[in-house]
């Protein structure tokens, strides 16, 4: 199983450009990932840290708050720590040396401190003369420290599954699998469960007939009684009470759009029977076809209940009208 170890890689950017390529170099060589952030982000660099496996401390003469800040971060995580120190014997330009001496004195005492600390880390600490020097010490030093200190590292997906876990998986997809068939056929059953009651309303609605009256302006009394489909009412009906209307409404709706003597205005007030219409509306609802939310009492109190299409009603509105429409269809045809 090929593991694989993300390693943290700091030092100072600016005295050690040429040396700081060379360790990602070194890693990925090795058959891991080289991780680097930039600076400026403190809490994306801890966090980063946090997931690492190993850190890298590259020193050469140059002292630097955040290469100390990330390796201060490393021991707080439990992050092993590889620091390469530059030796004082190595040939270094003096334009990438301190010359303050607080910074000096920082310098060292980091320098000391990574030795101190290391050497309770069974010797992952060494220093460099030179990159080829650097190279060597770096890959002999991880080598070590993945040996001396192994850490859960990274392994690809299709090789994280040992074969217990892989039968499992199985398992359950297969489950899993069996599930949505069962849930397929349930569906189908309960589809054509709706499609036979769908059907079972329309033919209820065909048979059945309501008389309505009609009271007209200049009339004294109901007159022009007919009898309508119910599903004709239903269908003139289903588009008005999406938005919801109350029985006086309902009733002033049915009466134009129903009046058979248009030589007449009816009248605004229940110009259909209000005991007609609440038969009508209790019939839809007993086909779960309506449903009433409740009635306004400032405006009709009980004879001003709020009438809505419910959504079984919907669908058989949508099943009647496109039976209509590719009727239609098929005489144009």
């Amino acid at each position: 199983m090929s593991k694989k170890h993300l390693i943290f890689i700091g030092s100072t950017p600016d005295d050690l450009k040429n040396e700081r390529q060379e360790l990602p170099r070194i890693v990925m060589e090795m058959g891991h990932i080289p991780v680097s952030v930039d600076e400026n982000n403190t809490a994306l660099v801890n966090k980063t840290i946090g997931e690492c496996d190993y850190f890298i401390s590259l020193i050469a003469h140059r002292y630097g708050e955040a290469p100390e800040s990330e390796y201060t971060q490393a021991l707080r995580c439990g992050v092993p720590v590889i620091s390469l120190i530059i030796d004082e014997k190595a040939r270094w330009k003096g334009t990438k040396k301190e010359t303050e001496p607080a910074l000096i004195r920082k310098l060292n005492d980091f320098k000391a401190e990574l030795r101190g600390e290391l050497s309770l880390r069974r010797g992952c600490s060494a220093t460099w003369l030179n990159t080829a020097e650097l190279r060597q010490k770096a890959q002999n030093l991880l080598i070590q420290a993945i040996n001396l200190d192994p850490r859960p590292g990274w392994i690809p997906a299709t090789q994280a599954a040992d074969p217990v876990v892989a039968n499992e998986i199985a398992r359950l997809s297969s489950e899993n699998e069996d599930f949505r068939r069962r849930i397929k056929l349930e569906g189908s059953k309960i589809l054509a469960g709706v499609r036979e009651q769908i059907r079972h309303t329309l033919k209820v609605l065909v048979l059945n007939r309501v008389a309505i009256s009609f009271y007209y302006t200049s009339g004294e009394n109901w007159e022009n009684t007919r009898k309508f489909r119910y599903l004709r009412v239903f269908n003139i009906l289903a588009p008005e009470l999406a938005l919801g209307k109350n029985t006086v409404e309902i009733s002033r709706f049915l009466g134009n759009v129903l009046n058979p003597d248009l030589e007449k205005t009816v009248r605004k007030d229940y110009p259909t029977p209000s005991n007609t219409i609440k038969k009508i509306m209790a019939d839809f609802s007993l086909l779960r076809l309506v449903k009433c939310t409740g009635g306004d009492t400032e405006n009709g109190g009980k004879d001003n209940e709020l009438w809505e299409i419910t959504e079984y009603g919907k669908e058989l509105y949508a099943v009647y009208r496109i039976r209509q429409l590719e009727r239609t269809f098929v005489k144009k045809e």
